[in-house]
């Protein structure tokens, strides 16, 4: 038989116009009686939910993860009661007869065995941080569509600028973008004169790839609105960035200690905080925080045969983050460290797996530098096993640093003489 872990608790079923919660007592005998109550969800409500709850002594709630319609709930009741947010898989009711007052019944039933995961909520102030760094995620990729339909334009008008310039947001394909839409007819000369350093060079390329093109009404417009969009997105971004940068001004010791981990800078510390917090005691190992963020593979064996060991598809926003550092530590000339275990696993594995084994890697030393509050110190460096010519190029860097160890643990280094 389950023990009862919580005798006094309350299961919230959350809807947008409405609330249904259920107090579920449980006496001595282990025999539970139910209070069911409706609420709507305006604040004045709300409140009179909060002071329901409390006249019961009922400091347990739970409810499931509907949406954002939990948050103004879970606002209300944050500071007067201990909230468990779960999310709705683990919650799903028996199928048939299915009414509110049972949904919010059996939520209660489940919790007050305490048999519900609670999802992860961070404190207010990582809130705040985490809303801003999503909303600015999601600025990005509205202004990567921007680009994409720019594009898409000119290459329907025979505009061939792509083929030639890297970027076609640069400032040498922005003024010759600026001049095909305002002009009347087309000036090569002029056209050159508008190209910056290295691209000037190819200037009889970037002419070649504009000469004959066919500038519809559609097109033009289309572009011009483009434009418009993507600079007021980069000023949406600018505003965003400013914010972000005040709400981690607390968290700037854990940021330092952060970058000191290679392919990780202020900014994707800062990122990285704002989705797993700074609190490291709420997740219960390592490897508990790799399978939250999505980096860990799934369980599905059935008959003694797996079906499937891919990723799952949690961590949202944190996932192509962690993915973004890892290609840029495989690629820090500073410390091979992690290009060392990519290549390894490269071979036997190909790169997509082995990059997202050096994202879990990298979210790993995060879990142990922040719950340590210690920089970046592997101590599984074999340094034996580096190529040759590697070694000899980051030799002097491994001596200084041996050295200064050495000093520190009390030992007198006299340099080799010169002969």
């Amino acid at each position: 038989m389950l023990k009862i872990v919580h005798p006094i608790c309350c299961g919230i079923d959350v809807h947008k116009k409405f609330l249904v919660a259920a107090i579920a007592i449980t006496d001595s005998n282990n025999v539970t009686t139910y209070v069911k109550r409706r609420f709507s969800t305006f604040n004045s409500d709300l409140i009179k939910l909060r002071d329901w709850l409390l006249s019961y002594n009922c400091f347990e709630v739970c409810m499931e993860s509907t949406g954002k319609y939990w948050i103004p709930i879970f606002n209300v009741l944050e500071k007067s009661c201990h909230v468990v947010i779960a999310n709705p898989k683990y919650l799903r009711a028996i199928k048939g007869q299915k009414t509110d007052d049972k949904d919010a019944t059996w939520i209660a039933d489940l919790f007050k065995f305490d048999i519900v995961p609670s999802s992860f909520i961070p404190p207010e102030d990582i809130r705040m941080l985490r809303e801003l760094v999503r909303y600015r995620f999601k600025l990005i990729g509205h202004r990567s569509s921007e680009k994409n339909r720019l594009q898409n334009a000119l290459t329907v008008s025979n505009i061939a600028l792509a083929s030639v310039v890297s970027d076609s947001f640069g400032k040498s394909a922005s003024s010759i973008i600026e001049y095909i839409l305002t002009c009347d007819t087309f000036d090569p000369e002029y056209c050159k004169s508008l190209l910056h350093k290295r691209l000037y060079k190819k200037a009889d390329e970037v002419i070649q790839s504009i000469i004959g093109y066919e500038l519809r009404v559609d097109q033009s417009v289309k572009m011009k609105v483009c434009r418009k969009h993507y600079d007021f997105i980069n000023l949406c971004v600018s505003e965003l960035d400013k914010a972000i940068s005040q709400l981690a001004k607390p968290y700037h010791d854990l940021i330092d200690i952060a970058v000191t981990l290679p392919g990780i800078t202020e900014k994707s510390a800062t990122y990285i905080i704002a989705e797993i917090g700074t609190d490291m005691s709420v997740f219960k190992s390592d490897k508990h925080l790799c399978s939250w963020a999505g980096l860990a593979p799934q369980n599905n064996e059935s008959a003694g045969k797996k079906k499937s060991v891919h990723v799952s598809r949690a961590g949202v926003y944190l996932k192509p983050l962690l993915i973004q550092c890892a290609n840029a530590a495989i690629r820090d000339k500073k410390n091979p460290y992690f290009r060392l275990k990519y290549e390894r696993i490269k071979k036997r594995r190909g790169h997509k797996r082995a990059i997202v084994a050096i994202a879990r890697m990298i979210l790993t030393c995060l879990y142990h530098m922040l719950l340590k509050r210690e920089p970046f110190n592997p101590s599984d460096a074999d340094y034996t096993n580096m190529p040759e010519k590697l070694y000899q190029k980051h030799k002097q860097q491994y001596i200084k640093k041996a050295i200064k160890l050495l000093e520190k643990e009390g030992c007198t280094i006299i340099p080799p003489k010169i002969t």
